[in-house]
């Protein structure tokens, strides 16, 4: 009886909780983000290359490379700078960096980077945006992208 009383008792508190929104917060927050499908190509040019968010928003970047080429000659990934990084020194430090691309002296810069993917591959990355509106640059670190124009721009507002 006095365990039944018990979870009666807990039964009642939940009850009376859960409609008040209390937990609300904690489920806000593991909310699934919102996916922006993109692909990356030959012509190193990334499909999106805008992406409008709002601040601190969940994103799932999910890059997929088609190319005809083998992976060590052609491959892509998404890389976002803290803001305050100098994108052309980092991309020169990581061109030797195999097999990611991302100079190991130069990671505590990076806000976001997916692993690298070959033709017919796909990577996967999830991140929030910058809470602080603007316009921030994203990029293939492979080497030679950056300088070819595989860039594009995530604007926070």
């Amino acid at each position: 009886m006095r365990h039944l009383k018990g979870t009666l008792a807990v039964t009642a508190l939940l009850t009376l909780a859960l409609p008040l929104g209390l937990g609300a917060e904690q489920a806000a927050s593991k909310s699934a983000p919102r996916v922006i499908n993109m692909t990356g190509t030959d012509n190193m040019r990334f499909q999106p290359s805008a992406i409008t968010a709002k601040p601190g928003e969940r994103l799932r970047i999910v890059l997929k490379t088609t190319s005809t080429m083998p992976k060590a000659a052609m491959a892509h990934n998404f890389v976002m700078l803290k803001p305050g990084a100098d994108i052309v020194k980092f991309v020169n430090a990581s061109a030797m960096a195999r097999p990611t691309f991302i100079a190991p002296k130069l990671k505590d810069q990076v806000l976001v980077a997916s692993d690298l993917a070959g033709g017919g591959e796909t990577v996967t990355v999830e991140f929030s945006a910058p809470k602080a509106p603007g316009k921030y640059t994203f990029f293939c670190s492979f080497p030679g992208h950056y300088a070819g124009g595989m860039v594009g721009t995530l604007t926070v507002r």
